[in-house]
């Protein structure tokens, strides 16, 4: 044998070698998952103690030595395919497992999951106790899809591993996850845990999977067999507390304090309660069961971070302060959003120097934009509007999509002190820099409104539906300026409806929807939708519109209650002072 050949077949036997001893298995960092491969998560068992292999009586002959040197070249070169096929006659030649294990490898990372599903089924036949090359061939099955051929191998892989059983049921749904016949795995789920009967994670399991493929009430009683079972499982109880809250938050929340009455460490329900509350704007309770957990883990950022916010909410400044300050001593994960809400909470308590202060701290991340015009719009308040707009116009950006949020920034500074005019020149001058940024062109449009360019709004909300054909506000804002105006009212109703196609549950372009309904006399369609928008935003403009529908429609008494509570929170609203006054003559 020549050195070559010498050297070749050492590179060879050391890689069959390798082979005995790594694994292919869905959690092998060397398998990458895509969109069409099988996930490399979970694990379905545990990995089994090695065991001594039964291998066939298997000479490397120089047949075997160069088709196996030749795929490892061909792989290293990027040439998958060759590895595949090369790899793949070796294993039907010789039905070594070390082979076999490694053709799997290669052609499950090269996406050639056919030849994946015959490698492992011949390595699994090579070395029937293997529960790796079990556990690979099934998750290739179910990835394929394949779940009555992938059956048996998980009934024996969950029967192999009694120890893990229950874990192992808690990973099936995450390898069945991207599955597309959900009543499939909802009926696979219900046939592996027919043998566990008394098995919380079994239950578990056909709970989610019921969920996932729309069988509701089979969930709920799932998940109360395996609470039944475990009474303490947490993940149970907010699970159960979920399918609860898809119906009723009442139910959930009534759920919720009911367990942590018989389990009040149950921190992860407790939290889910919390922020349920929140949701509810029950922010007394929330930031109640927030504080317990702060009891619980005092050095908890997040949930510190959470108290503070409640009691922000709640007008409670000396307690927000206290907790903000904590979340900084604690290393919260994002001390710039702490800095900036501290410049909120003294904006708000009256104490400007000190606002500055925090808002001019912040150095980066998500609020940056917004402490800086916080900054200025303070600077403004202050007659300072020529330092404000320099400031913001002074800003170092990170990149344009900043630049043009401190040019948005300033045109709003002017549009709350009334200079339309300004307003509009700063965006018109930012355009013609920046032709073909929708965000800068619809501001436009909607600050050549005010200055009563109407050419303009309309021919800058049309460039931004050509540049963004999915900007659903578009379409709605010059849909809506036809309506408002009582012209060309068919075309508004089109253009609102592509708006509303977009953004279905947009409460603003239902407004526009119901109120081109209205300029077209349509007034039953149109009072369904300014209720829904009303009921979503309880807007000023929104209910000046519903308001003039239903004193239209003869329910006066109806229209002043929308009105009269709209004005308890919006005393100074234009439109709606404009809309009261003139059915009030």
């Amino acid at each position: 044998m020549t050195k070559f050949l010498k050297i070749a077949a050492l590179v060879v036997v050391l890689s069959l070698a390798a082979c005995a001893q790594q694994s292919v298995q869905p959690g092998d960092s060397r398998v990458q998952s895509t969109a069409d491969t099988p996930s490399p998560k979970p694990r379905v068992v545990a990995r089994a103690p090695a065991k001594p292999q039964n291998l066939p009586s298997q000479e490397l002959s120089q047949a075997i030595l160069f088709k196996s040197l030749l795929a490892e070249i061909a792989l290293q070169r990027g040439q998958a395919n060759v590895a595949v096929q090369a790899y793949l006659e070796l294993t039907r030649e010789t039905r070594d497992p070390r082979i076999a294990q490694r053709a799997t490898e290669i052609a499950w990372n090269a996406r050639f999951l056919g030849v994946a599903v015959e490698t492992a089924g011949i390595w699994l036949a090579a070395d029937p106790d293997s529960q790796q090359a079990r556990q690979v061939l099934a998750t290739l099955l179910v990835n394929q899809p394949r779940l009555a051929d992938a059956l048996p191998h998980l009934e024996k892989s969950l029967a192999a591993d009694k120890e893990n059983v229950g874990n192992n049921f808690l990973q099936l749904n995450s390898l069945f996850a991207r599955h597309p016949d959900k009543a499939a795995v909802m009926l696979l789920m219900q046939n592996l845990a027919q043998p566990y009967p008394s098995l919380p994670e079994a239950h578990f399991g056909i709970a989610q999977a019921a969920w996932s493929a729309g069988q509701g009430e089979l969930a709920m009683n799932e998940v109360r067999t395996a609470l039944k079972l475990r009474p303490e499982w947490e993940q149970a109880a907010l699970f159960q507390g979920q399918l609860l809250q898809r119906n009723s938050n009442a139910d959930a929340l009534s759920y919720f304090r009911g367990y942590l009455k018989n389990y009040p460490l149950a921190a992860d329900v407790r939290l889910a309660l919390a922020r349920l509350l929140a949701t509810e704007k029950e922010y007394p309770a929330a930031r109640g069961e927030f504080e317990t957990l702060l009891k619980q883990f005092p050095d908890n950022s997040e949930v510190t971070m959470a108290v503070a916010l409640l009691s922000l909410q709640l007008n409670d400044y000396a307690a927000a302060e206290k907790q903000f300050m904590h979340a900084l001593a604690t290393n919260h994960k994002d001390p710039d959003a702490v800095r900036y809400y501290l410049g909120q909470l003294n904006e708000e308590r009256k104490t400007p120097n000190e606002a500055l202060r925090w808002y001019g701290s912040v150095e980066g991340g998500a609020q940056y934009v917004p402490a800086r015009a916080r900054y200025a719009a303070i600077l403004a308040k202050q007659g300072k509007m020529a330092e404000a707009r320099k400031y913001l116009q002074e800003s170092p950006s990170s990149d344009a999509q900043q630049g043009t949020q401190f040019v948005q920034a300033e045109a709003q500074l002017l549009r709350d002190a009334n200079d339309f005019r300004g307003a509009y020149e700063v965006l018109g001058q930012a355009v013609e820099k920046h032709p073909n940024s929708p965000e800068l062109l619809y501001d436009q449009a909607m600050a050549a409104e005010k200055v009563e360019r109407f050419d303009l709004l309309e021919s800058s909300l049309r460039k931004v539906m050509q540049i963004k054909p999915d900007h659903a506000h578009a379409y709605n804002a010059l849909g809506y300026a036809f309506a408002d105006r009582n012209i060309r009212l068919q075309e508004a109703y089109t253009l609102i409806e592509q708006g509303l196609k977009l953004a279905p549950e947009d409460p603003f372009i239902m407004d526009s929807m119901g109120w081109v309904l209205y300029r077209m006399a349509q007034n039953d369609a149109a009072v369904t939708f300014l209720k829904r928008a009303f009921s979503l935003r309880p807007d000023a403009e929104i209910a000046a519109h519903l308001g003039e529908v239903l004193w239209v429609m003869g329910q006066k008494d109806e229209a002043r209650k929308v009105w009269n509570t709209a004005l308890k929170e919006n005393p100074t609203n234009e439109v709606l002072l404009a809309t009261v006054k003139k059915f009030s003559d």
